[in-house]
This record gives C-alpha cells, structure tokens and sequence, in this order.
C-alpha cells in the first residue's frame, strides 16, 4: 500500500492536474456505480452512458476546478489558524457549491442533449436540494480539510468523502424533474 501512496504522490508531484483529474473520475464512476447498484430501483437496467457522463464530469470539470478553485483559496488565505478555516468553508460553500452544481447539471444536460430549458427546469427544481444537502457533508469535510489537510493532498481528500456524496450527486443529477414528462407528451 505504501508503495501506492508513493507512485500518487510522485504522480500528484510530477502532473498535478491530470492527476487530480484522473482521480475525479475515479470518485465520480465509483459513486455513479453505488448509486446505480445499490440506491435506485433494482429493476432499471444499468445505464453505463450515464456512469460515462459522470466520470467524464470528474475528470474534465472537478479534478480541473477543483486543483484552480482550491489553488488559488490557499494562495489568497494561507495557514490554519480557526477563522482562516472559517473563511474558507464559507467561501466554498456560499460561492464554490452553487457554482459547482450550476456546472454539474449543466454538463449533463449538454451530455445528455437536452435544451436550455430543461437545464433552467433542472436548477430550479434541484439547485438548492444539490446546496442545502452539501451543507451536511461538506461543511464538516471542509473544516477538516483545511485545517488538517495538506494543500497538494486536498482533492484526494474530497474525492473520497465525494464518493459517498456522488451517490447523492448521480441520483439528484438524474432525477427526472416534476413536469418534463408532461410537457414532452403536449
């Protein structure tokens, strides 16, 4: 195990983006596939498209973000001190976590071809359930995070709370909303 640890971190040292991208999809396939095998109805068939959109999520939008977004919240608020870690649990959740779910299921729905108004459907119906239900996990993760985390190691952290999370995010993402059906048979 130890060696694994080494070739991460010569990795993370070596590729910092690619490798937190790479392990964005990683947590983003496995959290879609619990959502699909263990959450919802065991009578709907696997969607591997859908486990393909998430991953893809992971890896070209989180990992990414993820490494700028928390980049540049070290570099503007260094240390550890309690209220620096305040300020950016703050910051992540009352700036980060909107933004971070108007991208999410805005990249479904283009990767799902569905049109402007589905999307708009989507965030009204979903967006504050997607930031109200984050409170509850990443408000303590975070804390924990920047207090204790090492800045390189942070996105291997949230990827692994993000697993248990991305079971919510993959079911929250595919939800049908309220009304779509209705209107597709209009």
């Amino acid at each position: 195990m130890s060696a694994i640890w080494a070739r991460y971190n010569a990795l993370l040292e070596a590729q910092p983006l690619l490798t937190k991208a790479l392990t964005s999809l990683t947590g983003f396939t496995l959290g879609d596939m619990l959502a699909q095998n263990f959450i919802e109805e065991s009578d709907k068939p696997y969607d591997v498209m859908r486990t393909v959109r998430l991953g893809s999520f992971g890896c070209l939008l989180h990992g990414t973000t993820g490494h700028y977004f928390y980049g540049f919240l070290d570099s503007k608020l260094p240390g550890t001190k309690p209220v620096t870690v305040a300020t950016k649990v703050a910051i992540d959740q009352t700036i980060w976590n909107p933004i971070f779910g108007l991208m999410f299921f805005g990249y479904l729905n283009v990767m799902e071809g569905k049109s402007f108004q589905d999307y708009t459907n989507k965030i009204k119906a979903d967006l504050k359930t997607a930031v109200m239900g984050s409170w509850a996990v990443w408000v303590p993760a975070h804390t924990i995070n920047f207090a204790f985390v090492p800045p390189s190691q942070r996105l291997l952290y949230i990827n692994t709370i993000q697993i248990g999370y991305n079971v919510f995010l993959s079911f929250l993402g595919n939800k049908e909303v309220e009304g779509a059906d209705e209107k597709k048979e209009l």
